[in-house]
């Protein structure tokens, strides 16, 4: 059994219905365990993944739908591997918010700047070298202004001047090359 079918299970069994993140979270860990014996991980990238494929409808924050007569056909793009090394090349193989990289051990990810499930094409301009730290910190923060104060203090005091990847980062004009 597949983790994102538990969830289209419970989905597909309350339909139209607005459900909070919680309860859907509570039964698929239960479920999950009384049918494999095993721990479901993250259940919440689950939900966000069927989200970012069109099967459910994010109806406010931390609320999902169901319903069967939606189909949303979203061509996401994913980067290539090739395109993919390009965008680590030119970052220099470091994060564009901290400047940490390979060299010290650092897991490395390739985001799109605007994320791919607001239409952000796979390109080179619309990519960026992060960090597993601050790619989670974006994602979680949503993109909001408390987001980029909390998650861009380290980059700006870095930088000569202060500025450049702070729009990089969250999707504004300004590029740093």
């Amino acid at each position: 059994m597949g983790q994102l079918d538990l969830i289209m299970e419970f989905f597909k069994a309350n339909p139209n219905r607005d459900i909070a993140h919680p309860e859907v979270v509570d039964w698929v860990v239960k479920t999950y365990k009384e049918r494999t014996g095993k721990v479901f991980r993250d259940p919440d990238r689950g939900i966000c993944s069927l989200h970012q494929q069109g099967k459910l409808i994010k109806v406010s924050k931390g609320v999902y739908r169901y319903d069967p007569n939606f189909v949303l056909h979203l061509n996401l793009e994913d980067f290539s591997p090739a395109l993919k090394k390009q965008i680590l090349k030119r970052d220099g193989y470091q994060c564009v918010i901290c400047g940490a990289g390979e060299k010290e051990g650092v897991e490395l990810h390739v985001d799109h700047i605007k994320p791919k499930d607001l239409g952000g094409k796979a390109t080179l301009e619309n990519g960026q070298t992060l960090c597993a730290k601050h790619d989670f910190l974006k994602k979680n923060f949503n993109q909001t202004s408390n987001g980029q104060k909390d998650v861009l203090t380290p980059f700006r005091k870095r930088t000569r001047g202060g500025g450049g990847g702070a729009h990089r980062l969250f999707g504004g004009g300004a590029r740093r090359v």
